[in-house]
C-alpha cells in the first residue's frame, strides 16, 4: 500500500510556467507604473495629504507649465516676499524638494503650505461664464479642492496658480495680489 500524503513532485515545465508567470506579472507592473507615473497632470493637485509634522525639504509634485521659464515668471519670482501673512502666523518661505517644479515657491509654518505656481496653461474652469474675483486689482478665478482653493492670476501675460489651504485666510492672497500687480502686465484684450 503506498502512502498517498505527500505531494508529487513538481515537474520542471510546472515551475517553468510559474515562474514565466511570475515575470511577465512583474514586467507589467513595472510598464504600467511607468505609464501612469507620466501621465499629465491637469490641475494644481493639493500639496500634500498628510497631517503628520513635515520635516526636510517640501516635495511637489510637478504639473505641467509651458510658460515656467517666461521673463514674466522670471520677473515675478524675483519679487515674491519672503514671509507671507496668515491670520495670526506668518508662514517663512519653504524650501523644495529636488527636482522643484520650475516656477515654484512654497510657504508655511509646519501646517499645510501656500503654493505658488508660475507659467501654467490657461485654465480649463476659465470659461465665459466663470466667476472671477477682483483683489487688489487682479482678476483670480477661485476653483475650490479638498481642504484648499486654488486661485489662477487670469488677466495677466503668465497664468500664475495659487493654492491656499483652508484656514490660512485672506492675507496670502491679499499679498501675493499686491505683488502680481506690480509685476505682470496686464493681459492685452
Amino acid at each position: 500500500m503506498s502512502d498517498r500524503s505527500s505531494p508529487e513532485p513538481l515537474s520542471r515545465r510546472t515551475i517553468g510556467v510559474a515562474v514565466g508567470l511570475a515575470l511577465a506579472l512583474a514586467v507589467g507592473v513595472i510598464v504600467i507604473s511607468r505609464l501612469v507615473g507620466d501621465a499629465p497632470v491637469p490641475a494644481p493637485p493639493p500639496t500634500t495629504t498628510t497631517s503628520a509634522p513635515r520635516t526636510g525639504p517640501l516635495a511637489l509634485v510637478p504639473v505641467d507649465a509651458p510658460d515656467a521659464n517666461s521673463p514674466a515668471c522670471a520677473a515675478l519670482l524675483g519679487r515674491l516676499p519672503a514671509r507671507l501673512s496668515s491670520g495670526s502666523r506668518t508662514l517663512g518661505r519653504l524650501p523644495l524638494a529636488e527636482p522643484a517644479p520650475p516656477a515654484t515657491v512654497a510657504w508655511g509654518d509646519g501646517g499645510e503650505p501656500v503654493v505658488l505656481r508660475c507659467g501654467l496653461p490657461r485654465p480649463p474652469e476659465l470659461t465665459p461664464t466663470a466667476q472671477l474675483r477682483d483683489i487688489s486689482g487682479v482678476s483670480w478665478l477661485p476653483v475650490q479642492g479638498d481642504g484648499a482653493t486654488t486661485w489662477y492670476v487670469v488677466d495677466r501675460t503668465a497664468y500664475v496658480a495659487l493654492t491656499v489651504p483652508g484656514d490660512a485666510g485672506t492675507g496670502p492672497l491679499q499679498e501675493i495680489s499686491e505683488t502680481v500687480r506690480g509685476k505682470l502686465q496686464r493681459r492685452p484684450g
